[in-house]
């Protein structure tokens, strides 16, 4: 077992590594100062399902909400391409917010008749819990709730469309805005906060002024009966805060359950203890004495029959079926944890906030595009090493598999999207843009990439390989491949299935995950864990005589994201409340495509691992 002082600096150093989790961050934009009187521009974004009954945004202006316009005059705001391809779609509104200027009941404007179709469309999105969204000078607006734990304010983005009183739905048509302020030493005041408080309200016909807001006044529930209209109004109240412009984004990275969060974190670090005791037992003690033992029999005069292990010897680095694929899957694997861990990186340092939208996505593209090269290095390395020799073909697969797989299944989900009419569907521009992105850096970077991995001497195995293979005996029903396979995915799973559960509310319910912390001491967790179990699997594979490892190794410790797959299935049957065919379809699509990378990922982890291992403990040995 690893020393008691090593297990004690492993559990300091995660520890102390773990206060990355607060809410920290390097702003990506710079602060607006505002005179007295000056405009605060107030923009709209998508409308999201916040109940887990869909999972399909829609525009603030499609036509069927009838939401009031400016004019006829709405201009989409320039936007980066992650925050496009994450379904933002911010607009300019019809509301006059001024500095330090309460406005009370202003009418914003009364709708046409709303047909009957579009009512029963919009009290279909009150009761799937959609929430409206609005941005002002860079913050989301949002509700006020209470940590029931710690009892401190937080701000829960976006605010209800409607409510359902009853089960009778009522549409949300007075905005109460409350916006918090910062006096700076030059007298020039900054935005710190954006709380709107909605109301129901049936506005009599031909009201005005305060007379429209009477608080006497019934909930309005819109009829379907194509003769209703819709009047808005909006209230707006400044507040001055002692919150600085530095830190006005700590109520919103609020990290609920952190208890949850440790726990998770310290069974991780558990995991990875019992495994790298295990491994220490095996190298130390039994690899230890068998290498030793061995090595005693080759310098025996006796003719003595080898055991264990060493009888694979001839036949350990025989090439697998499928060489091309498997290599290809490894380079891809490579590019995915050289992508999320510098991703994972930079959100710790606190330069992918939620302050600059859609920073996380155009991060990801990047490196995406950059680490094309280490894909092509990574697996042209391993082809060569292989004994491949139709390196043409393995330099293009490199660099069109993982691209190719995301663009086929997001081009094929994209076609839910636009028939929904979601604001979540990408643009035809936008996808072209992407494809060029991928012609013009990703594609010549990993031609590149498996140019500079062919150049390279082919790397040279241990021990030489026998011409006729060996039999391999039965082997125990464990470590058969389906269940050595099952059994290998469970504990890389288990590392990281309580932030995953944060991840996809996070996702499903639109809500901000800020765990970063948290979460890139789980990568760092999971990459361990893999290894370490496919190095165990692998262990024994090789005492039973099996050397057929590279694919198993691969699905060993691959099988992570079909444990992930099927905690897709588990959620949505348990978390969500989907009632439409198009939502279902979106989500396991969506579900099945991280679940494909986190297999490719995690597999390409435990083939690698394996081979180091492999390649360490057979050149420790003599062979004739």
């Amino acid at each position: 077992m690893l020393p008691f002082s090593k297990v004690t600096s492993t559990l300091v150093l995660f520890l102390s590594l773990s206060s990355f989790a607060s809410a920290f961050y390097l702003p990506g934009v710079s602060p607006n100062d505002y005179h007295k009187g000056d405009q605060v521009a107030l923009h709209v974004n998508s409308l999201t399902p916040n109940f887990g009954k869909s999972v399909i945004s829609y525009d603030y202006y499609n036509p069927k909400f009838h939401f009031c316009k400016p004019g006829n005059n709405t201009i989409e705001q320039p936007e980066s391409i992650g925050s496009i391809l994450f379904g933002d779609r911010i607009f300019n509104s019809p509301f006059e917010l001024r500095m330090i200027k309460d406005e009370k009941c202003k009418l914003l404007c009364t709708t046409e008749i709303i047909p009957a179709e579009d009512a029963k469309f919009i009290n279909s999105a009150i009761m799937n819990g959609y929430a409206i969204n609005w941005i002002v000078d860079g913050l989301p607006a949002a509700t006020e709730d209470v940590d029931r734990e710690t009892n401190k304010v937080y701000y829960n983005i976006g605010f209800r469309l409607g409510t359902i009183f009853n089960s009778v739905p009522y549409l949300h048509n007075h905005y109460n805005i409350k916006i918090h302020y910062h006096t700076t030493s030059r007298d020039l005041h900054r935005v710190v906060g954006v709380i709107v408080t909605p109301e129901s309200r049936d506005i009599r016909a031909g009201a005005e002024g305060d007379g429209m807001c009477l608080e006497e006044v019934g909930k309005f529930h819109l009829n379907e009966d194509g003769k209703s209209k819709v009047t808005y109004t909006y209230s707006v109240t400044w507040t001055y805060s002692s919150t600085v412009w530095a830190t006005r984004w700590d109520g919103y990275l609020h990290v609920l359950d952190p208890s949850i969060h440790w726990f998770s974190l310290i069974n991780s670090i558990i995991i990875v203890l019992f495994l790298t005791g295990m491994i220490s037992m095996i190298l130390l003690r039994a690899l230890h004495k068998d290498i030793s033992r061995y090595n005693a029999l080759e310098a025996q005069e006796d003719v003595q029959e080898d055991y264990g292990w060493k009888l694979v010897h001839g036949d350990v680095f025989r090439p697998p079926n499928h060489a091309m694929i498997l290599s290809v899957m490894t380079g891809s694997g490579v590019h995915l944890i050289a992508m999320t861990g510098l991703t994972l990186v930079f959100s710790v340092l606190g330069f992918l906030s939620p302050s600059n939208r859609g920073a996380l996505a155009t991060m990801l593209i990047l490196f995406f595009m950059v680490f094309s090269c280490v894909s092509g290095y990574a697996s042209s390395r391993i082809y060569k090493m292989i004994g491949g020799e139709n390196w043409k073909l393995n330099m293009i697969l490199t660099a069109t598999f993982l691209p190719g797989v995301l663009l086929g299944g997001l081009l094929g989900l994209n076609f839910f999207l636009i028939y929904s009419n979601a604001s979540g569907a990408v643009p035809f521009g936008t996808m072209l843009a992407m494809v060029a992105l991928w012609l013009i850096i990703s594609f010549p970077l990993s031609l590149f990439g498996s140019y500079i991995g062919f150049r390279k001497p082919r790397i040279e195995q241990p021990v030489r390989t026998n011409q006729i293979p060996r039999q391999i005996p039965d082997q125990p029903f464990y470590l058969r491949p389906i269940p050595s396979i099952l059994m290998g995915g469970i504990l890389p799973f288990g590392a990281i299935f309580i932030e995953l559960y944060f991840i996809m509310n996070s996702i499903w319910f639109h809500r901000i995950y800020y765990g970063i912390g948290f979460l890139f001491l789980v990568f760092g967790v999971l990459i361990m864990t893999c290894s370490q179990v496919a190095i165990l699997m692998c262990y024994f594979h090789m005492c039973n005589e099996d050397y057929h490892w590279s694919w198993r190794a691969f699905l060993t410790a691959g099988a992570t994201g079909f444990y992930v797959y099927a905690y897709a299935f588990l959620y949505y049957f348990t978390k969500l409340d989907i009632n439409s065919f198009t939502s279902t379809v979106l989500y396991f699509g969506y579900s099945s495509i991280i679940s494909f990378l986190v297999t490719v990922m995690t597999g390409s982890i435990g083939y690698l691992s394996c081979l180091f291992f492999l390649r360490k403990i057979f050149a420790s040995i003599k062979v004739d």
